[in-house]
């Protein structure tokens, strides 16, 4: 409908309920004389005069009133109030009195015939039949201001798939009452006996800021019902504008197991990053890529993208470009192994801080290829490590893996010299050299949860190597972003390690994945292969020696020093390469078990 059409529309409608409104008046009132008479001519232009002009003043016309709600009924209240007060008063100026009962009356069916109109049109658009029809109906957990004004946005778009029908909250005040003409059918633990009664098809967990640990609390009562649970974006979203918060998501596994965020020590990242020449090494991995994206966030002078394969660092390349503001983002293509090409990059650019992230990091291929991983793991670390010295480095944090931790696999043992090789440089060299260890990340490139996703999708089954094993897991921007606080609180020779929270059966995981696509395990099934070479049931983030009860900071500690002896490790670099596949295996496993054993340390105090 036009706009000139529609206030045309209005204008007769107000007109005609003035009209009703000041002859119903005198009817209650019981003054049966006056119709008719000059004065009542003159009062009703009076009354028609004063609302139409106030209407226009306060741009009634103007409002959409399909979607009326409570500001628009203040906004009523105001123009009639102030049309009555102006008829008041021109009916003193002409008449010298002023019809005070009449004048009440007719202000309170003004109210009501006006206000009904409006809001007679809210009723038939969150009302309408075909509105509804078709829609899935829906269930809001959490009846707060989020989850009300979700339920009011679905009410109203026609174009949504769902319907709200019901409210969940753990909020007793609220259990019982109606908001939104919706019940507030129980709270969390009633989910599955609401989605039953209701016939609930769709649920929406509308709590912005709500806590991994009552989100996973949530989700395991939703996911006891037949019914699709999706989550508000994330509240980090919400508030930089990325997406709107009716857009909702699937709930993920990092949801999950994901953890709350530390708050970071952001004044002394600053310190060590703003204005500074930035390198990461492995810029293209996963979490490479995520510490480029934190270290982006504090204004660094350069970022400095080293990485071997050129697709990854140009596609890391093209997401930086965007944000980067006035930080230079470098690309250099270089193999960590090649010692010549390292001192070179090290000496043209003059990093101030490196991430060294450049790593083998699959079990099973390593195993089959151990040659590649002595040469990128170790000799690529202590190559890169060796151009950081020689180039006046500032900081050299190394990120390695909790698989380096009495390691049984060529993989753990390679990143358990590459650590001996740090800590060893640390001693000979003016940079401050320091290692981060930590165990899996959610959503890498080499993880278990790609490999699920894609199991799950064909229909199953999804395998599992033994019912028994279990793993430490990390959010990849969590883990990036203590890597980096940990290279701020670095004097030199420190082993960082990350808290992980509790070990997750594997199992566990893929029901959970399994039960966040819609299936049970039933449906897909489980299928166990078997332990493969070189895994542990469990992995260990410190070995006995290690091991330091002291946090430095929130979900960061610090490993008791130590220093070993690093002439055999030298030896086996110089004679690894004659050695078959067998022969490496078993050599760099017990080089590196031996290099842990606690009569080769000296401790600090």
């Amino acid at each position: 409908m036009k706009h000139r059409t529609r206030v045309m529309i209005f204008l007769l409608l107000d007109s005609v309920m003035m009209i009703s409104a000041f002859l119903a008046s005198f009817i209650i009132i019981n003054e049966p004389g006056i119709y008719w008479t000059p004065s009542f001519w003159m009062t009703l232009a009076i009354i028609l005069f004063s609302y139409h002009l106030i209407s226009f003043l306060f741009e009634l016309h103007r409002q959409s009133w399909e979607f009326a709600s409570i500001g628009e009924l203040k906004r009523i209240l105001k123009a009639l109030t102030a049309s009555v007060a102006l008829i008041a008063l021109l009916h003193l100026l002409v008449f010298g009195f002023i019809q005070y009962r009449i004048l009440f009356v007719t202000w309170l069916l003004m109210v009501l015939g006006v206000g009904g109109s409006r809001f007679w049109l809210r009723m038939l658009q969150s009302r309408s039949p075909f509105a509804q029809k078709g829609r899935r109906r829906t269930l809001i957990v959490g009846a707060g201001a989020a989850g009300t004004m979700i339920a009011r946005q679905l009410i109203q778009n026609k174009d949504s798939e769902l319907l709200p029908v019901a409210f969940a909250d753990d909020d007793i005040n609220k259990q019982r009452l109606d908001i939104l003409s919706l019940p507030v059918a129980g709270g969390t633990e009633d989910i599955p006996g609401i989605v039953k009664r209701f016939r609930i098809e769709h649920i929406v967990i509308a709590i912005p800021s709500l806590r991994r640990d009552r989100l996973k609390h949530m989700y395991n009562a939703c996911a006891q019902a037949p019914a699709k649970t999706q989550i508000l974006p994330m509240i980090e979203d919400l508030a930089t504008g990325q997406v709107e918060i009716s857009h909702f998501r699937d709930v993920s596994v990092e949801d999950l197991l994901g953890r709350e965020p530390v708050e970071l020590d952001e004044c002394g990242i600053q310190e060590s990053i703003t204005k500074k020449k930035v390198l990461i090494t492995g810029a293209g991995g996963s979490i490479g890529s995520e510490i480029c994206r934190q270290v982006l966030k504090f204004s660094p002078a350069e970022i400095i993208l080293l990485g071997h394969g050129e697709n990854s660092i140009y596609k890391i390349e093209r997401e930086l470009l965007h944000i980067a503001g006035e930080t230079v983002v470098t690309t250099v293509i270089a193999d960590v192994q090649d010692g010549e090409r390292m001192q070179e990059v090290f000496l043209q650019k003059k990093p101030d801080v490196v991430y060294h992230a450049a790593a083998h990091k699959h079990v099973p291929l390593m195993e089959r290829n151990p040659h590649e991983a002595v040469k990128n793991n170790t000799i690529g670390t202590l190559q890169t490590a060796e151009a950081a010295h020689h180039a006046g480095v500032a900081v050299f944090v190394m990120v390695s893996t909790d698989k380096a931790v009495n390691p049984t696999s060529v993989m753990g043992a390679s990143k358990r010299l590459a650590e001996i090789m740090v800590h060893q440089m640390n001693r000979r060299s003016r940079t401050t050299f320091a290692v981060v260890r930590f165990g899996n990340v959610l959503g890498s490139s080499g993880s278990v949860i790609p490999l699920f996703r894609e199991q799950i999708e064909a229909g199953g089954p999804v395998t599992v190597t033994h019912p028994d094993m279990e793993r430490y897991f990390m959010t990849i921007p969590e883990a990036s972003r203590l890597v980096i606080q940990a290279g701020t609180l670095a004097e030199g020779g420190e082993t960082f390690v990350l808290d992980m929270g509790e070990p997750m059966k594997i199992v566990d995981l893929a029901v959970n994945m399994i039960r966040l696509s819609g299936h049970t395990a039933d449906d897909i099934g489980i299928r166990y292969t078997g332990v493969r070479a070189g895994e542990k049931l469990y992995e260990e983030l410190l070995n006995e020696e290690e091991i330091h009860d002291e946090q430095i900071f929130p979900k960061i500690y610090l490993g008791r020093p130590y220093f070993a002896d690093t002439s055999n490790t030298a030896a086996f670099l110089q004679q690894f390469s004659t050695m078959t596949n067998d022969e490496l295996r078993e050599a760099i496993i017990t080089l590196a078990n031996d290099t842990a054993k606690a009569d080769v340390y000296s401790y600090e105090a």
